[in-house]
Protein backbone atom coordinates (compact mmCIF):
# COMPACT_ATOMS: atom_id res chain seq x y z
CA UNK A 1 0.00 0.00 0.00
CA UNK A 2 1.37 3.40 -0.95
CA UNK A 3 1.44 6.09 1.73
CA UNK A 4 1.40 9.78 0.85
CA UNK A 5 3.19 12.19 3.15
CA UNK A 6 2.81 15.94 3.32
CA UNK A 7 5.04 18.68 4.77
CA UNK A 8 8.74 18.15 5.47
CA UNK A 9 10.35 14.67 5.66
CA UNK A 10 11.37 15.38 9.26
CA UNK A 11 7.72 15.81 10.23
CA UNK A 12 5.77 13.48 7.96
CA UNK A 13 2.02 13.74 7.94
CA UNK A 14 0.04 10.98 6.30
CA UNK A 15 -2.65 12.33 4.02
CA UNK A 16 -6.19 11.11 4.68
CA UNK A 17 -9.54 11.44 2.93
CA UNK A 18 -11.05 13.13 6.01
CA UNK A 19 -11.51 16.55 4.41
CA UNK A 20 -13.18 15.00 1.38
CA UNK A 21 -15.50 12.89 3.51
CA UNK A 22 -16.41 15.81 5.80
CA UNK A 23 -17.09 18.14 2.87
CA UNK A 24 -19.27 15.66 0.99
CA UNK A 25 -21.32 15.20 4.16
CA UNK A 26 -21.45 18.90 5.06
CA UNK A 27 -25.11 19.10 4.07
CA UNK A 28 -25.85 16.99 7.15
CA UNK A 29 -24.24 19.62 9.35
CA UNK A 30 -26.49 22.30 7.86
CA UNK A 31 -29.57 20.13 8.32
CA UNK A 32 -28.68 19.27 11.91
CA UNK A 33 -28.21 22.89 12.93
CA UNK A 34 -31.40 23.91 11.14
CA UNK A 35 -33.33 21.15 12.92
CA UNK A 36 -31.90 22.13 16.31
CA UNK A 37 -32.98 25.73 15.76
CA UNK A 38 -36.44 24.76 14.53
CA UNK A 39 -36.95 22.45 17.54
CA UNK A 40 -35.59 25.11 19.92
CA UNK A 41 -33.04 22.64 21.30
CA UNK A 42 -30.66 25.45 22.30
CA UNK A 43 -33.32 27.39 24.18
CA UNK A 44 -34.54 24.23 25.88
CA UNK A 45 -31.04 23.44 27.12
CA UNK A 46 -30.48 27.06 28.12
CA UNK A 47 -33.63 26.89 30.25
CA UNK A 48 -32.33 23.84 32.10
CA UNK A 49 -33.30 20.77 30.08
CA UNK A 50 -30.06 18.78 30.12
CA UNK A 51 -30.69 15.08 29.62
CA UNK A 52 -32.00 13.41 26.50
CA UNK A 53 -35.36 12.70 28.16
CA UNK A 54 -35.71 16.29 29.36
CA UNK A 55 -34.79 17.77 25.99
CA UNK A 56 -37.10 15.36 24.20
CA UNK A 57 -40.04 16.32 26.43
CA UNK A 58 -39.29 20.02 26.05
CA UNK A 59 -38.97 19.85 22.24
CA UNK A 60 -41.67 17.19 21.71
CA UNK A 61 -39.19 15.04 19.83
CA UNK A 62 -38.16 11.40 20.07
CA UNK A 63 -35.42 10.43 22.49
CA UNK A 64 -33.64 8.54 19.72
CA UNK A 65 -33.63 11.64 17.54
CA UNK A 66 -32.59 13.97 20.33
CA UNK A 67 -29.69 11.74 21.40
CA UNK A 68 -28.29 11.50 17.88
CA UNK A 69 -28.79 15.22 17.21
CA UNK A 70 -27.28 16.40 20.49
CA UNK A 71 -24.25 14.11 20.21
CA UNK A 72 -23.70 15.43 16.68
CA UNK A 73 -23.91 19.01 17.98
CA UNK A 74 -21.29 18.12 20.59
CA UNK A 75 -18.96 16.84 17.87
CA UNK A 76 -19.09 20.20 16.11
CA UNK A 77 -18.82 22.39 19.20
CA UNK A 78 -22.38 23.64 19.62
CA UNK A 79 -22.95 21.65 22.82
CA UNK A 80 -20.88 20.06 25.57
CA UNK A 81 -21.63 16.70 27.22
CA UNK A 82 -20.93 15.30 30.64
CA UNK A 83 -21.39 11.66 31.59
CA UNK A 84 -21.62 8.63 29.35
CA UNK A 85 -24.41 6.48 30.78
CA UNK A 86 -27.18 5.01 28.67
CA UNK A 87 -30.48 6.86 28.66
CA UNK A 88 -33.74 4.98 28.95
CA UNK A 89 -37.39 5.72 29.34
CA UNK A 90 -36.80 5.55 33.08
CA UNK A 91 -33.96 8.01 33.32
CA UNK A 92 -31.08 7.11 35.61
CA UNK A 93 -29.34 9.52 37.95
CA UNK A 94 -26.10 9.26 35.99
CA UNK A 95 -27.65 9.97 32.57
CA UNK A 96 -25.40 12.19 30.43
CA UNK A 97 -26.23 15.85 30.40
CA UNK A 98 -25.82 18.45 27.65
CA UNK A 99 -24.98 22.14 28.01
CA UNK A 100 -24.57 25.03 25.60
CA UNK A 101 -21.18 26.10 24.31
CA UNK A 102 -20.38 29.78 24.77
CA UNK A 103 -21.22 30.52 21.13
CA UNK A 104 -24.50 28.63 21.25
CA UNK A 105 -25.52 30.37 24.48
CA UNK A 106 -24.88 33.76 22.96
CA UNK A 107 -26.12 33.27 19.41
CA UNK A 108 -28.64 30.39 19.39
CA UNK A 109 -30.54 30.57 22.69
CA UNK A 110 -33.59 32.67 21.82
CA UNK A 111 -33.47 34.35 25.24
CA UNK A 112 -30.13 35.98 24.35
CA UNK A 113 -30.22 39.57 23.02
CA UNK A 114 -27.55 38.52 20.49
CA UNK A 115 -29.49 35.50 19.20
CA UNK A 116 -29.20 35.05 15.42
CA UNK A 117 -31.28 31.88 15.11
CA UNK A 118 -33.60 33.75 12.74
CA UNK A 119 -30.92 33.64 10.03
CA UNK A 120 -32.14 30.20 8.95
CA UNK A 121 -35.11 32.11 7.51
CA UNK A 122 -32.78 33.35 4.77
CA UNK A 123 -29.58 31.30 4.69
CA UNK A 124 -31.44 27.98 4.65
CA UNK A 125 -34.21 28.96 2.24
CA UNK A 126 -34.80 26.48 -0.59
CA UNK A 127 -33.94 29.26 -3.03
CA UNK A 128 -30.48 29.49 -1.48
CA UNK A 129 -29.79 25.78 -1.04
CA UNK A 130 -31.25 24.75 -4.41
CA UNK A 131 -28.86 27.19 -6.09
CA UNK A 132 -26.08 24.71 -5.34
CA UNK A 133 -27.71 21.65 -6.84
CA UNK A 134 -26.01 20.58 -10.08
CA UNK A 135 -23.35 23.16 -9.28
CA UNK A 136 -21.05 21.77 -11.95
CA UNK A 137 -23.46 23.21 -14.52
CA UNK A 138 -23.31 26.59 -12.79
CA UNK A 139 -19.53 26.49 -13.01
CA UNK A 140 -19.67 25.51 -16.68
CA UNK A 141 -22.03 28.32 -17.63
CA UNK A 142 -20.95 30.94 -15.10
CA UNK A 143 -24.66 31.62 -14.49
CA UNK A 144 -26.93 30.65 -11.60
CA UNK A 145 -29.96 28.37 -11.79
CA UNK A 146 -31.95 30.85 -9.68
CA UNK A 147 -34.67 32.66 -11.64
CA UNK A 148 -33.63 31.07 -14.90
CA UNK A 149 -30.10 32.45 -14.75
CA UNK A 150 -31.00 35.95 -13.56
CA UNK A 151 -30.16 35.24 -9.94
CA UNK A 152 -31.68 36.91 -6.91
CA UNK A 153 -31.29 40.50 -8.13
CA UNK A 154 -34.43 40.65 -10.27
CA UNK A 155 -37.06 43.35 -9.63
CA UNK A 156 -38.83 42.91 -6.28
CA UNK A 157 -37.56 39.38 -5.70
CA UNK A 158 -39.43 38.27 -2.53
CA UNK A 159 -36.26 36.71 -1.14
CA UNK A 160 -35.17 40.17 0.02
CA UNK A 161 -38.19 40.43 2.29
CA UNK A 162 -36.99 37.18 3.86
CA UNK A 163 -33.51 38.69 4.12
CA UNK A 164 -34.83 41.81 5.85
CA UNK A 165 -36.79 39.78 8.40
CA UNK A 166 -34.25 37.04 9.06
CA UNK A 167 -30.90 38.81 8.98
CA UNK A 168 -31.54 41.92 11.08
CA UNK A 169 -30.23 40.40 14.35
CA UNK A 170 -26.99 39.30 12.68
CA UNK A 171 -26.46 42.71 11.09
CA UNK A 172 -27.22 44.80 14.18
CA UNK A 173 -23.67 44.57 15.66
CA UNK A 174 -22.18 45.47 12.27
CA UNK A 175 -24.50 48.47 12.09
CA UNK A 176 -23.16 49.63 15.45
CA UNK A 177 -19.58 49.42 14.17
CA UNK A 178 -20.51 51.40 11.06
CA UNK A 179 -22.15 54.07 13.23
CA UNK A 180 -18.88 54.38 15.15
CA UNK A 181 -16.79 54.50 11.99
CA UNK A 182 -18.73 57.51 10.69
CA UNK A 183 -18.75 59.15 14.17
CA UNK A 184 -22.53 59.24 14.39
CA UNK A 185 -22.32 60.48 17.97
CA UNK A 186 -21.06 63.85 16.63
CA UNK A 187 -24.72 64.94 16.52
CA UNK A 188 -24.15 66.89 13.29
CA UNK A 189 -27.13 67.56 11.08
CA UNK A 190 -26.92 64.76 8.54
CA UNK A 191 -28.86 63.59 5.54
CA UNK A 192 -28.19 59.86 5.14
CA UNK A 193 -29.15 57.63 2.21
CA UNK A 194 -29.35 53.89 2.95
CA UNK A 195 -29.22 52.04 -0.40
CA UNK A 196 -30.74 48.53 -0.39
CA UNK A 197 -31.74 49.25 3.18
CA UNK A 198 -33.29 45.82 3.79
CA UNK A 199 -33.96 45.60 7.52
CA UNK A 200 -32.81 49.22 7.89
CA UNK A 201 -30.35 48.38 10.68
CA UNK A 202 -27.50 50.53 9.35
CA UNK A 203 -29.47 53.72 8.90
CA UNK A 204 -31.35 53.11 12.13
CA UNK A 205 -28.11 52.71 14.10
CA UNK A 206 -26.84 56.05 12.82
CA UNK A 207 -30.15 57.74 13.65
CA UNK A 208 -30.15 56.33 17.18
CA UNK A 209 -26.65 57.69 17.83
CA UNK A 210 -27.30 60.99 16.06
CA UNK A 211 -30.65 62.64 16.84
CA UNK A 212 -29.98 65.14 14.04
CA UNK A 213 -29.72 62.53 11.29
CA UNK A 214 -32.51 62.06 8.73
CA UNK A 215 -32.54 58.63 7.10
CA UNK A 216 -33.70 58.01 3.52
CA UNK A 217 -34.12 54.27 2.98
CA UNK A 218 -34.13 52.92 -0.58
CA UNK A 219 -35.40 49.43 -1.40
CA UNK A 220 -38.34 47.54 -2.88
CA UNK A 221 -41.70 48.61 -1.36
CA UNK A 222 -42.36 45.31 0.47
CA UNK A 223 -38.85 45.35 1.94
CA UNK A 224 -39.30 48.92 3.14
CA UNK A 225 -42.31 47.82 5.19
CA UNK A 226 -39.95 45.68 7.26
CA UNK A 227 -37.43 48.53 7.57
CA UNK A 228 -40.21 50.93 8.57
CA UNK A 229 -41.39 48.60 11.34
CA UNK A 230 -37.84 48.30 12.64
CA UNK A 231 -37.32 52.07 12.52
CA UNK A 232 -40.55 52.65 14.45
CA UNK A 233 -39.53 50.05 17.03
CA UNK A 234 -36.18 51.84 17.45
CA UNK A 235 -37.94 55.16 18.04
CA UNK A 236 -36.63 56.92 14.95
CA UNK A 237 -39.68 56.52 12.71
CA UNK A 238 -40.24 60.28 12.44
CA UNK A 239 -36.79 60.61 10.81
CA UNK A 240 -37.17 57.63 8.50
CA UNK A 241 -38.14 58.38 4.89
CA UNK A 242 -38.90 55.78 2.22
CA UNK A 243 -37.58 55.75 -1.35
CA UNK A 244 -39.23 52.74 -3.04
CA UNK A 245 -37.62 51.32 -6.16
CA UNK A 246 -34.31 50.26 -7.68
CA UNK A 247 -31.15 52.16 -6.83
CA UNK A 248 -30.13 51.82 -10.48
CA UNK A 249 -33.31 53.43 -11.80
CA UNK A 250 -34.82 55.99 -9.43
CA UNK A 251 -33.58 59.51 -8.74
CA UNK A 252 -31.52 59.42 -5.56
CA UNK A 253 -31.81 63.07 -4.72
CA UNK A 254 -28.78 65.01 -3.52
CA UNK A 255 -26.87 66.77 -0.77
CA UNK A 256 -26.32 63.61 1.25
CA UNK A 257 -23.66 63.68 3.95
CA UNK A 258 -23.44 59.88 4.03
CA UNK A 259 -24.58 57.19 1.62
CA UNK A 260 -24.63 53.62 2.92
CA UNK A 261 -24.08 50.78 0.45
CA UNK A 262 -24.13 47.68 2.64
CA UNK A 263 -24.11 44.07 1.41
CA UNK A 264 -25.13 45.24 -2.05
CA UNK A 265 -22.29 45.93 -4.48
CA UNK A 266 -21.06 42.33 -4.26
CA UNK A 267 -24.26 41.25 -6.04
CA UNK A 268 -23.23 42.89 -9.32
CA UNK A 269 -20.51 42.96 -11.96
CA UNK A 270 -17.97 45.82 -12.20
CA UNK A 271 -19.80 47.85 -14.91
CA UNK A 272 -22.98 47.85 -12.82
CA UNK A 273 -21.04 48.80 -9.67
CA UNK A 274 -19.36 51.70 -11.45
CA UNK A 275 -22.70 52.87 -12.84
CA UNK A 276 -24.29 52.91 -9.39
CA UNK A 277 -21.30 54.52 -7.69
CA UNK A 278 -21.33 57.34 -10.23
CA UNK A 279 -24.88 58.06 -9.07
CA UNK A 280 -23.73 57.84 -5.45
CA UNK A 281 -20.85 60.23 -6.12
CA UNK A 282 -23.19 62.75 -7.75
CA UNK A 283 -25.67 62.56 -4.86
CA UNK A 284 -23.11 63.32 -2.14
CA UNK A 285 -22.23 66.74 -0.79
CA UNK A 286 -18.63 67.88 -1.30
CA UNK A 287 -16.50 65.81 1.11
CA UNK A 288 -19.49 63.52 1.70
CA UNK A 289 -18.83 59.85 2.41
CA UNK A 290 -19.93 56.64 0.77
CA UNK A 291 -19.74 53.68 3.15
CA UNK A 292 -19.50 50.24 1.53
CA UNK A 293 -19.77 47.06 3.59
CA UNK A 294 -19.24 43.57 2.23
CA UNK A 295 -17.12 40.44 2.06
CA UNK A 296 -13.75 41.75 0.87
CA UNK A 297 -10.96 39.17 0.49
CA UNK A 298 -7.27 39.85 0.11
CA UNK A 299 -5.77 40.11 -3.38
CA UNK A 300 -4.88 36.40 -3.30
CA UNK A 301 -8.65 35.71 -3.23
CA UNK A 302 -8.22 32.83 -0.76
CA UNK A 303 -7.72 34.75 2.50
CA UNK A 304 -9.28 35.45 4.90
CA UNK A 305 -11.26 32.23 4.40
CA UNK A 306 -14.82 33.41 5.07
CA UNK A 307 -14.53 36.52 2.92
CA UNK A 308 -12.85 34.63 0.09
CA UNK A 309 -15.37 31.78 0.17
CA UNK A 310 -18.20 34.25 -0.36
CA UNK A 311 -17.36 34.31 -4.06
CA UNK A 312 -18.98 30.87 -4.39
CA UNK A 313 -22.19 32.22 -2.88
CA UNK A 314 -22.25 34.98 -5.47
CA UNK A 315 -21.57 32.51 -8.30
CA UNK A 316 -24.48 30.37 -7.18
CA UNK A 317 -27.04 33.12 -6.63
CA UNK A 318 -26.21 36.10 -8.87
CA UNK A 319 -25.58 36.60 -12.57
CA UNK A 320 -22.48 38.77 -12.11
CA UNK A 321 -21.63 39.19 -8.44
CA UNK A 322 -18.33 38.37 -6.76
CA UNK A 323 -16.24 38.85 -3.64
CA UNK A 324 -14.09 41.79 -4.77
CA UNK A 325 -10.77 42.73 -3.20
CA UNK A 326 -10.06 46.22 -1.90
CA UNK A 327 -7.86 47.12 -4.94
CA UNK A 328 -10.67 46.01 -7.24
CA UNK A 329 -13.14 48.24 -5.40
CA UNK A 330 -10.68 51.14 -5.46
CA UNK A 331 -10.40 50.81 -9.24
CA UNK A 332 -14.18 50.79 -9.69
CA UNK A 333 -14.68 53.67 -7.27
CA UNK A 334 -12.03 55.79 -8.98
CA UNK A 335 -13.80 55.28 -12.29
CA UNK A 336 -16.94 56.54 -10.53
CA UNK A 337 -15.17 59.69 -9.31
CA UNK A 338 -13.93 58.80 -5.82
CA UNK A 339 -10.26 59.57 -5.17
CA UNK A 340 -10.04 58.74 -1.45
CA UNK A 341 -10.84 55.20 -0.25
CA UNK A 342 -10.05 53.86 3.23
CA UNK A 343 -10.22 50.16 4.10
CA UNK A 344 -11.56 49.46 7.60
CA UNK A 345 -11.64 45.81 8.77
CA UNK A 346 -14.33 45.16 11.35
CA UNK A 347 -13.18 43.76 14.70
CA UNK A 348 -15.49 40.75 14.49
CA UNK A 349 -16.82 38.73 11.57
CA UNK A 350 -15.72 38.30 7.95
CA UNK A 351 -16.92 41.62 6.56
CA UNK A 352 -15.07 44.90 6.06
CA UNK A 353 -15.88 48.52 5.31
CA UNK A 354 -14.61 50.96 2.70
CA UNK A 355 -15.10 54.67 3.38
CA UNK A 356 -14.90 56.72 0.17
CA UNK A 357 -14.89 60.52 0.12
CA UNK A 358 -16.16 62.75 -2.63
Amino acid sequence: MTEIFLNSPSQPQRSTPDLIFETLNAYQRTSALKAAIELDVFTAIGEGAGTVAEIARRTRASERGVRALCDYLVVFGFLTKQGSGQESAEESADAPSYALSADAAKFLDRRSPACIASTIGFLALPTMTDAFKDFADVVRSGKPHVAGGAGTTGPEDPIWVDFAIAMAPMQAPLAEFVARIVSAESRQKWKVLDIAAGHGAFGTAIARHNPNAEIFALDWPQVLKVARDNANAAGIGDRFHELPGSAFDIELGGDYDIILVTNFLQLFDPPAIERLMRKVHAALKPNGRAVTLGFIPNEDRVTPPAAAAFAISMLGTTSGGDAYSFPEYVSMFRHAGFTSNEFVPLPAGPQSVIVSRK
